[in-house]
């Protein structure tokens, strides 16, 4: 077992991990009670860490590409939510639901890149649970300083002025995530 490098591999993981993060900063973008973050961020964590302890202890596998390429999407989905893209398209979508469904595919992520790891079987609960705390306490980290970050921004006139064009270029982000996913996929 190794409890300890696995919780701290996770937590670089969700720190370091730019989809991730731009995924939870869309989520929390227009959130100002906290118990909604709360729910949100909840949904999202029991959404990844059922996919990761899964995928890993199941061994089911897909190709890294096409599932990062769906988390990409899902930055352009939470970015042109933010944006009322599907309100003005007329379509109502459960915002917990999405969320919840995006954490699978986060989680699935997660699996395949450790499973792309060389993992001993010795041990291999105990080590997963303690990747998925590190992921947990990384995405805790990231979620205080992000939503420290919201809360001066917020208390400026230009949050709101600013929210549309933000989020345009979190959408953006997402498409390039995308589609470097996807070129990836096609020339490996």
């Amino acid at each position: 077992m190794a409890i300890i490098p696995y919780i701290y591999l996770g937590a670089k993981h969700m720190f370091t991990g730019y989809d991730h993060l731009l995924f939870l900063a869309g989520v929390i973008f227009f959130l100002y009670k906290m118990k909604d973050v709360a729910l949100y961020v909840s949904l999202f964590a029991v959404g990844h860490s059922v996919t990761l302890l899964l995928g890993v202890l199941g061994g089911i596998k897909a190709d890294a590409y096409i599932v990062d390429a769906i988390i990409g999407l899902s930055v352009v989905y939470k970015a042109f939510e933010n944006m009322g893209g599907f309100q003005r398209l007329g379509v109502t979508i459960d915002t917990r639901h999405a969320v919840f469904l995006f954490g699978l595919a986060h989680g699935f992520g997660l699996s395949t890149k450790l499973q792309d790891l060389t993992i001993s079987s010795d041990g291999l609960v105990p080590n997963m649970l303690a990747f998925n705390v590190g992921v947990e306490l990384g995405q805790l980290a990231a979620l205080t300083i992000m939503l420290l970050a919201f809360q001066f921004w917020r208390q400026s006139p230009s949050f709101l002025k600013g929210a549309f064009s933000t989020n345009l270029v979190i959408m953006m982000a997402g498409f390039v995530l995308f589609g470097y996913q996807m070129t990836g996929y096609f020339i490996s």
